[in-house]
């Protein structure tokens, strides 16, 4: 009787020590199923990098690490297998511990109803532990750390379900359906941006934020799908000055146009010599005026080149480390495409930046004398035509703004003029953070020879089509 007994209370342990066993199993399982789907190669390949600069570290230990790393590189490789084997070992481990727990009951002698009840009420409350432990586990933040503390364990896993493998005939099979793969890192980085704007929405939704704080959030997310050629000032907008300016001429340049950093170029555009400060040539001719002639070129700083297809997030960054605020952008082939800011980036979060200097341009045109006029740069080529009663016809232009840029031959800024069909155009004021002008006054070309009546005006400005000048 003592020996039953006996006998009885060491087959109770055992059990319960495999079904805690089986417990703890199932809720590493579930943790690592979450991590499987959130770590990256590249946060692996960072990894590495780190381990074989670490000058603290044995060789021996920079190798054990490495062979670790290594080993959840494969993992990941197929993440649907490796998912798929924590899944199915998770779930076997369930209905065991079920299958314990009533056998626990059956050895405390119960009834064959509480038997199975507790056996299932077992199964369940493990399979509850481990959903709950899969959501809130340290997976979510330091998912390399846990594939690596268990990257024996998953692989063993992985080699006793091979019918979790996809083949690679499968794989072929799918890439040439265009389907993507959630081992690709674009596609996980694309669904880790979809739960965050879905985050975003809930929370909206929920009143936790105001509607601001919400739209500067999903900003954020679409950093890395908006590319710097979206965000650039093209460079037919860029405002240059040649090498062999003076300083002086760059001091007046800055002022004309509101900008503290101008590209300096040679013989044109895609010939880029570097960029020149305002805070340089002032430094250079406050307490020097000799200084003035000196050529813009003794001042240049080494610019900083970005591509057009570089994502505004890593573009927001690398200004951030290199702590510059201006960035001039080339294409495939190697020419300038256009010049880019850390401001222009920002405003990709917070939406339009105006500084105390920017004025809202009219909304319509003023006029301010007997033949002057007061015209936001938007003014349509059909507006002007029908005030001063005179046939522009261009036909590649929509715009005043458009005009006189085409008769400059540049981005016109403060001050220049042209004069067309008889009319001078002069750019009067900018507005924005661009510095782009926003406001144009129109008048006769003579005005002194138009004081008459509007017939006479209009026959003067006829018989004046033949030349167009530009003066600045």
């Amino acid at each position: 009787m003592l020996t039953s007994t006996v006998l009885q209370a060491l087959a109770l342990t055992g059990l319960t020590l495999a079904a805690l066993l089986l417990v703890w199993f199932s809720l590493t399982l579930a943790a690592t199923e979450r991590a499987v789907s959130r770590v990256t190669r590249a946060s692996l390949n960072n990894l590495i990098l780190e381990i074989q600069t670490d000058t603290e570290t044995s060789r021996f230990t920079k190798v054990k690490k490495i062979r670790k790393v290594q080993k959840v590189q494969e993992l990941i490789g197929d993440r649907f297998a490796t998912s798929g084997s924590c899944v199915f070992f998770r779930i076997l481990s369930n209905v065991f511990d079920g299958v314990l727990f009533a056998c626990i009951a059956f050895l405390g002698q119960g009834p064959l109803w509480a038997v199975l009840l507790i056996g299932l009420l077992g199964a369940v409350l493990v399979a509850v532990i481990s959903i709950l432990v899969r959501r809130s586990s340290s997976s979510n933040n330091r998912p390399v750390e846990v594939m690596l503390r268990h990257a024996r364990l998953i692989a063993l896993a992985v080699r006793l379900t091979p019918f979790a493998t996809v083949k690679e005939g499968q794989h072929s099979s799918k890439s040439r359906k265009g389907q993507e793969e959630l081992s690709d890192d674009e596609e996980l980085e694309k669904i880790q941006l979809e739960q965050g704007r879905a985050t975003i929405d809930r929370l909206v939704e929920a009143n936790d934020f105001d509607s601001e704080v919400s739209e500067m959030l999903r900003n954020v997310l679409t950093l890395s799908e908006t590319l710097t050629r979206e965000i650039m000032v093209p460079r037919t907008d860029m405002i240059c000055i040649e090498q062999t300016e003076s300083l002086s001429d760059l001091l007046k340049l800055c002022s004309r146009s509101g900008f503290s950093r101008i590209p300096v170029i040679g013989e044109d555009v895609d010939d880029l010599i570097g960029v020149a400060y305002l805070k340089d040539a002032v430094r250079a001719t406050a307490f020097n005026p000799q200084a003035s002639d000196r050529p813009v070129s003794s001042i240049c700083r080494q610019p900083m080149l970005v591509p057009e297809s570089k994502p505004v997030d890593d573009l927001f960054h690398q200004m951030q480390r290199t702590r510059q605020h201006v960035a001039v952008v080339v294409d495939e082939y190697g020419g300038i495409a256009g010049l880019v800011t850390i401001e222009d980036a920002l405003e990709q979060i917070v939406g339009e930046m105006e500084d105390e200097h920017d004025r809202t341009q009219h909304a319509e045109p003023e006029q301010i004398g007997p033949y002057k006029w007061k015209m936001p740069a938007r003014t349509t080529i059909n507006d002007l035509e029908d005030i001063f009663e005179v046939d522009i016809d261009e036909d590649d232009v929509d715009t005043i703004y458009g005009l006189l840029t085409k008769l400059l031959g540049r981005v016109p800024i403060v001050g220049m003029s042209a004069v067309t069909r008889g009319l001078r155009l002069t750019a009067v004021d900018s507005a924005g953070r661009r510095k782009k002008v926003s406001t144009i006054e129109v008048e006769p070309a003579q005005a002194d020879d138009l004081t008459g009546e509007d017939d006479d005006m209009q026959h003067g400005a006829d018989s004046d089509r033949a030349d167009d000048s530009v003066e600045e």
